[in-house]
């Protein structure tokens, strides 16, 4: 079992910057403290409405992490010149809707195979690795690998949500779709993530699935870190993920 890598998602602390407008508090602050406590890589997604990271965000991060940057963006063609005019180590591909407060399922991707065919080959040719944020089933995994991505990030929100709501037999029941779904990931010669909605629990529960090398974690952090601070909070999480990582060797 390897090692289980964290990457922080600094999206909300744009959010409470855009609040109020102004420059404060600055991603790339968050980011570079993130890193120091212990984060792998930083994770943003620059929205079409900017609801949060800016594209000067996006460019400000690339230049000051010492990290893996990891783009989260739709597959439009606007997004796509952003992310092969900035070169960021990774860009997940993900659904986008204006209406929804946060991504609420995994990107379609047998019904628009076609269409996200060139976004894949795009940036894969331009040495950016390219994941796809997909449902936890075997047919999105086997539509992944036909479009050639080396990475796939689980979406982990239905059983995040059945274990807040304390839906214990709905989330057995999410939490092995997502346990079949890593197993499925080595024969298919996929890397495997995961990620929305994970706490200390719930990260700690996942880390025990040996075909998962990285969580992304962002929403969680930023709402603890108000209490104790980013730094403490990614601490924590790291713990808690070397915590269930270690149970499970």
């Amino acid at each position: 079992m390897g090692a289980l890598r964290l990457g922080v998602n600094i999206d909300h602390v744009a959010t409470i910057r855009n609040a109020r407008g102004g420059a404060l508090p600055d991603p790339t602050r968050a980011a570079l403290i993130a890193i120091e406590a212990g984060a792998d890589g930083i994770t943003a997604h620059l929205r079409e409405d900017r609801r949060h990271i800016h594209d000067d965000d996006m460019r400000a991060l690339k230049a000051a992490i010492s990290k893996p940057l990891n783009f989260e963006m739709a597959a439009t063609e606007p997004m796509l010149d952003i992310a092969l005019d900035i070169r960021p180590h990774a860009c997940c591909l993900v659904p986008e809707k204006r209406t929804e407060r946060t991504t609420e399922g995994g990107l379609d991707v047998i019904g628009g195979h076609n269409s996200l065919k060139p976004f894949v080959a795009e940036l894969g040719a331009a040495g950016i690795r390219v994941s796809l944020f997909i449902e936890p089933s075997l047919e999105a995994l086997e539509a992944a690998a036909s479009l050639r991505a080396p990475v796939v990030e689980l979406h982990a929100g239905a059983w995040c949500h059945a274990l807040e709501r304390q839906e214990h037999e709905r989330a057995a029941h999410e939490f092995e779709r997502l346990r079949a779904a890593a197993a499925k990931t080595a024969s298919l010669g996929i890397e495997c993530h995961a990620g929305h909605g994970l706490d200390y629990d719930s990260a700690r529960t996942i880390a025990a699935l040996p075909q998962i090398v990285e969580l992304n974690i962002g929403h969680f952090l930023v709402g603890e870190a108000i209490f104790v601070g980013l730094a403490e909070t990614v601490k924590r999480m790291r713990a808690a993920m070397d915590e269930g990582r270690g149970a499970a060797r």
